[in-house]
């Protein structure tokens, strides 16, 4: 098979695998804005898209993780071949979508890294991957990111609760933050952009390299940026609902003070390390922010058996995808005819993936449980004359 339609196959299904990105991961952004009823769930998903297209512009230091540091390539080292790169997004697009449809939240990164991961180990050996890299940009990030967002979000809401404490006869100014909500989501979803989008950037990025089309240690061209900002904005518009459910409400009954805590919390997070360059997982932060908000409000219930099914996915996503994709993998190393057989596989796995899906749909509209969150965030002031009593009996 010609090295040029192998490498525009890598391609394509690269932007497949943004695409599933975007709506795997709609739900750190706007499950919380939707479960207070700051916006209605389509105008939600419609300004993330927006933000993730934009997001994907800004920076491009992950981009580099992921083409120059994960894998070797070049000048010394290892040079990964398209194939590889082929079975491991077959590795982790199949992840992403077993746990799509189970609602689980769990790392579209973590998806990537392990599906190249065990293809490289299979295809060319152990010596191709550097673990110093993984374990620093990928490893300990995820071990320290989600208990870092999840303390800074508990912080975040006694303060905001504290500040708007309740006085009788007076409203406590709460219902502002569902107005606030609107700005920190937004500024999740930009960060989202500058963070996930830029992982296929760099999946794409290493094809070249690997295929001789772009200079070792180059980043992303500028065409790359653009198709993959733009696979993931419309991946992000269809809406991940089943996983906006799970994060809505799946932790804990979210409020506008908490959500606006959670959201800022999660951008300032993913801001700093896409900085940084180091590729995090936007859903783990995500989800410890919403879990430390809920322990940050009083009277506010964490689902923890919701927690520790979440905290599996995370746990199982790196060795099942990376399963998944030495799988793929060792399909390939039969030549031509391996990859026309990972296609096939791969189809018929999203193929019956997607059927199932269908048979217990959700979208927007079977959000419900979610909108209606809005109707019990409303606090109503105290009744002047019952304030009157109340102090009277104080006075007394």
């Amino acid at each position: 098979m010609d090295l040029t339609l192998i490498v525009a196959l890598v391609i394509a299904l690269s932007l497949v695998f943004d695409f599933t990105n975007g709506f795997h991961d709609t739900a750190n952004a706007m499950a919380t804005p939707i479960a207070t009823g700051a916006m209605r769930p389509k105008v939600a998903v419609g300004l993330a898209a927006v933000l993730n297209l934009v997001g994907a512009f800004l920076s491009t230091e992950v981009a580099k993780t992921v083409s120059g540091g994960i894998i070797r390539e070049g000048n010394g080292g290892v040079q990964i071949t398209p194939q590889i790169i082929f079975a491991g997004l077959i590795g982790a697009i199949v992840w992403n979508l077993i746990t799509w449809l189970r609602g689980l939240p769990s790392s579209s990164s973590h998806a990537l890294f392990g599906g190249l991961i065990g293809a490289a180990i299979i295809g060319i050996g152990v010596q191709s991957v550097d673990f110093t890299v993984v374990f620093a940009k990928v490893i300990l990030p995820a071990l320290i990111a989600p208990v870092t967002v999840g303390v800074v979000a508990l912080v975040a809401t006694r303060l905001a609760y504290f500040i708007t404490r309740r006085d009788a006869g007076k409203a406590d100014g709460r219902g502002g933050f569902r107005y606030a909500q609107i700005f920190s989501s937004s500024l999740v979803a930009l960060a989202h952009g500058t963070n996930d989008a830029q992982k296929t950037m760099g999946v794409i990025t290493l094809t070249l390299i690997a295929g001789g089309f772009q200079a070792v240690g180059s980043g992303p061209q500028w065409w790359v940026i653009c198709t993959c900002a733009l696979a993931i904005a419309i991946g992000t518009y269809t809406g991940g609902w089943r996983i906006i459910l799970t994060m809505g409400r799946g932790l804990t009954d979210v409020k506008p003070a908490q959500g606006f805590a959670a959201e800022t919390s999660t951008a300032a997070t993913i801001l700093a390390s896409s900085h940084l360059g180091f590729a995090l997982s936007t859903t783990q932060v995500a989800s410890g922010s919403v879990i430390g908000s809920g322990l940050g409000r009083r009277g506010a219930t964490v689902r923890w058996g919701m927690a520790g099914q979440i905290a599996l996915g995370w746990l199982l996503t790196l060795p099942a995808s990376a399963v998944m994709g030495a799988f793929a993998a060792g399909f390939t190393l039969l030549g031509p005819i391996g990859l026309v057989i990972d296609l096939i596989i791969g189809s018929v796995i999203v193929a019956l993936l997607f059927r199932q899906s269908r048979r217990t749909r959700i979208t927007h509209d079977n959000l419900h449980d979610i909108d209606d969150a809005a109707l019990v965030v409303n606090i109503k002031k105290t009744p002047r004359r019952i304030a009157r009593r109340d102090q009277k009996k104080v006075s007394l």
